[in-house]
């Protein structure tokens, strides 16, 4: 065994930036770069006294006895990589994060606050850069060629006290950075290219608002391009430290309902899986003094209700929220955002202090440095503001156009285009001078840019290149050309994506635009049919991602394109009967998604569109039919419904049997030999999961297999053949470890400490357990957290140490709670537990630290393990 250094050391955690959509892109090739990447840093860690720990992925765990040993390594680190070609050209951002401190040791492998410290700093970093504490920094001795940055005291998740934060800046390699992930940070709110204009007194009027303790709800209303997410951004920005926990922003614009509103708040409060449902988000809110910009509620009928929750539960909290319209709440305070100020008259002087002048001339001094306002140009300028009616982004939209057409040219295009469109008796009023602004920029687009406009209304949160040539373009065309075009035009938004490349949208109000000139072009149903198929497929290829146990990237990937999924699901089976859609595009995204709600931690959404999917279905027979009927089995499963999960799962079966689809037949006794598990049928789960695996041999699906001889194993455990259990679930781990499959090798690495702990092999389980700590912790899959927290619970005590079981006990319950997902044991687990303390602790005093636990997270418990209780 390795021998590592003990007391003071620094630890130095590194993974790298855009890894997942580097793969995307790399393909095969991305071995390549990983074994450089590897070879690259392990040699400077031996050159510089490092001790690797740990390696998952791309990412290093790696300890020096001194802090100048850490900073040298990561200084040669970085210059190295810099210094290698990559292929495709390609640029390899590694994040590094350093920490000085005494961690524990125990059974060859550090824990303790210093660790988790040392990995939030290099979480919080960018690609390319080194982050260190100010405790590293203390003692470090630099050497030529490398200075330390001051970037001030950070808020880093889940560590109570601020973090004082440091750059390693190396000469010679890249030196300005955004700003840091961490919490709390003006990070957290979207970046301005501009300065605002013509808002001082909104700005001055909206900060005194919400500096009143007793206007905690703030709603700028006004039309569509009047400018709210921009003002509501710099309030926010001026508010930055009157909140302690930060200022956030929530765009909202894709969503559609109180459940996905409050996953979208969740996400950008960076909050885990176990927290993504209304009671996780507002018990986390309680606890912090906080900021929320909730950007376009209009379309969210839900919207008021949640964020009437939000003031109730969390009192600390405030909300800036932009509408076309009030929520209606008795909290609520209305700062309407009116058009930009317009002269009174069209001398120069009168224009120069107009915030609608001053926003068109920036503009225009954007695209053509040399725009000046002068006496000679003066009157059409003012003339186009007014005509626009002061509202921003048609300013803006206009105002690009004079690199191709001066003022007077662009009155003259504004009058034609007003004229064309503007005759319509439907338009809303709040609309209809936008409407003739964008409808003039999209009359100068080519044929060509026009449709490719159009086809990208079907797009939902985004997307990147591939998607929109897919989608919106011919194979002949260039996406990359058309996209640059429609950015010169103001139509479309580009940033950055995460893997660094570009990724695609449009404004909320100049995509319902478009959407309504693909409806009159009649192209909508086209469209959206293309969107998702093209989704299905990304799903369909996400889902092969997962079985060759590459499930953690193509999570992040699925989650990266959840939008798209909902919206092209939303369309193939849309809630109205009525409606076209696409039964079988829709069976076939929701077979390929069912994983993606589980481990996501999506089980209520998840949910409600298989049952959508699988009641539109009927009983027409279908390969995706019967994935899908799996799909809702097994969240039913897990959240305790199992009466309708076995009839679900033997409809399943019989349906596969119609098909002569032998993998799915397999599949479904899989989940049916689970369920009378579950309901305590031994003898017929073990028939229906023996049949199971029979199939299964025979298809020579290893990842199947493990999984049922896993199942299997329960089933001789429950029966009291521990030897029998005990191989079956050894074979199915060894299975799971020669495919690859971290994750489903940890489960079963769970389920046999368990089955150890049922046999009184006591410190064989601990043994087993303290090992799959730190990987059950990093995985994040709630229910392996859950169970794995059960069994740690058990050997705790039977150790003796009854007041840290009982925390994790009340832990896991919280945790359930907030995941709707019933615990069917919970009985039964409570009156072992407390037949286990029974002499050793009173009932009363359980309950106490049961009711303390369920305050704690199970993964800050777990982390605890197997440490002397405190």
């Amino acid at each position: 065994m390795r021998e590592l250094p003990a007391g003071r050391v620094s630890m130095l955690f590194s993974d790298i930036e855009g890894s997942t959509l580097l793969l995307t892109r790399l393909g095969p090739t991305y071995v390549e770069v990983l074994d450089s990447h590897r070879r690259i840093l392990r040699d400077v860690w031996a050159a510089t006294g490092g001790t690797e720990v740990g390696t998952e992925g791309d990412s290093f765990f790696v300890v020096f006895p001194t802090a100048t040993a850490a900073l040298t390594a990561a200084a040669e680190g970085q210059r190295r990589l810099a210094d290698h070609h990559w292929p495709g050209g390609e640029r390899l951002r590694v994040r590094m994060g350093i920490h000085t401190g005494s961690p524990g040791l125990h059974d060859g492998d550090y824990w303790g606050m210093d660790v988790h410290r040392a990995a939030r700093i290099s979480s919080s970093a960018n690609g390319g850069q080194v982050v260190i504490s100010a405790a590293t920094g203390d003692l470090a001795e630099l050497s030529d060629g490398i200075s330390l940055r001051d970037l001030g005291t950070h808020h880093l998740k889940d560590i109570r006290e601020p973090e004082h934060l440091y750059q390693l800046t190396v000469a010679g390699l890249q030196q300005d950075f955004p700003p840091l992930r961490t919490l709390g940070t003006p990070t957290s709110l979207p970046a301005t290219a501009t300065p605002l204009l013509g808002r001082d007194s909104d700005l001055a009027r909206l900060t005194e608002m919400l500096c009143t303790p007793d206007n905690r709800l703030v709603t700028l209303t006004g039309p569509g391009g009047s400018g709210k997410t921009r003002l509501a951004i710099s309030a926010a920005a001026e508010l930055k430290t009157s909140f302690p926990d930060g200022v956030y922003f929530v765009p909202l614009a894709a969503e559609v309902s109180e459940e996905v509103m409050c996953t979208s708040i969740a996400e950008v409060l960076d909050l885990g899986t176990r927290e993504r449902t209304p009671a996780g988000l507002l018990k986390h809110l309680t606890r912090h003094s906080l900021l929320l910009v909730l950007d376009n509620l209009e379309q969210l009928e839900g919207a008021a209700k949640v964020v009437a929750q939000i003031l109730e539960a969390a009192p600390r909290v405030a909300v800036i929220a932009t509408s076309r319209r009030p929520l209606g709440l008795i909290a609520e305070r209305l700062h309407p955002v009116t058009p930009l100020t317009l002269p009174d008259d069209l001398t120069l002087a009168a224009a120069q202090s107009s915030g609608a002048v001053q926003l068109f001339v920036q503009r225009a001094q954007a695209v053509q440095p040399g725009f000046t306002l002068t006496n000679d140009n003066v009157d059409d300028v003012v003339t186009i503001c007014r005509r626009l009616d002061g509202l921003p982004l048609a300013i803006e939209l206009c105002a690009t156009r004079v690199r191709l057409l001066s003022p007077k040219a662009l009155l003259d295009r504004i009058d034609q285009a007003l004229d064309i469109v503007s005759t319509s008796s439907v338009t809303p009023e709040r609309q209809r001078t936008l409407r003739d602004t964008i409808a003039w920029s999209y009359h100068l687009l080519s044929p060509v840019r026009r449709r490719v406009f159009r086809q990208l209304a079907v797009f939902s949160g985004g997307a990147d290149l591939d998607a929109v040539a897919t989608v919106a373009c011919t194979p002949q065309e260039d996406p990359l050309d058309i996209v640059a075009e429609l950015i010169d035009a103001s139509l479309v938004t580009m940033s950055e994506g995460p893997d660094g490349g570009p990724r695609i949208a449009l404004l909320e109000t100049i995509s319902q635009y478009a959407d309504d000139e693909l409806r009159a072009a009649g192209e909508a149903e086209a469209a959206r049919g293309a969107h998702a198929e093209y989704y299905a497929t990304v799903a369909e290829k996400l889902l092969a991602m997962r079985e060759e146990s590459t499930h953690v990237t193509a999570l992040e990937l699925a989650e990266t394109e959840l939008d798209n999924f909902r919206a092209a699901l939303g369309w193939a089976v849309p809630p109205s009967d009525n409606a076209t859609g696409d039964l079988a595009t829709g069976l076939r995204l929701c077979a390929a998604l069912g994983w993606v709600w589980v481990l996501g931690g999506y089980f209520a959404e998840g949910r409600r569109w298989h049952e959508l999917v699988v009641a539109r279905a009927g009983a027409e027979p279908s390969r995706d039919l019967v994935a899908c009927l799996r799909g809702l089995g097994n969240l039913l499963v897990m959240q305790g419904e199992t009466a309708r999960a076995e009839e679900l799962a033997t409809r399943s079966v019989k349906l596969a049997e119609t098909l002569d689809d032998h993998a799915g037949i397999a599949l479904a006794l899989s989940l049916l030999g689970t369920v009378q598990l579950q309901l305590g049928d031994l003898e017929a789960a073990r028939d229906t999961l023996g049949e199971a695996l029979d199939r299964l041999r025979l298809l020579d699906d290893k990842r199947q297999l493990a999984r049922v001889l896993g199942n299997l194993g329960g089933v001789e455990e429950e029966l009291g053949r521990f030897d029998r259990a005990e191989t079956m679930m050894m074979e199915s781990q060894e299975l799971f470890e020669d495919i690859g499959d971290v994750h489903e090798s940890t489960v079963q690495g769970q389920n046999l400490a368990y089955l150890l702990v049922v046999a009184d092999r006591l410190d064989e389980a601990s043994e087993l357990a303290a090992g799959l700590v730190h990987t059950v912790v990093t995985l994040g899959s709630p229910s392996l957290l859950m169970a794995f927290s059960n069994t740690v619970m058990n050997i705790l005590i039977r150790q003796g140490h009854p007041a840290r079981a009982a925390h994790l006990f009340g832990a896991e319950e919280a945790m359930r709670d907030r995941l709707e997902m019933p615990n069917p044991y919970l009985e039964e687990e409570l009156g072992e537990a407390l037949e286990l303390i029974d002499g050793v602790m009173s009932r009363e005093d359980w309950e106490k630290h049961r009711l303390q636990g369920r305050q704690e997270l199970v993964e800050d418990l777990l982390a605890q393990f197997p440490s002397n209780p405190r």
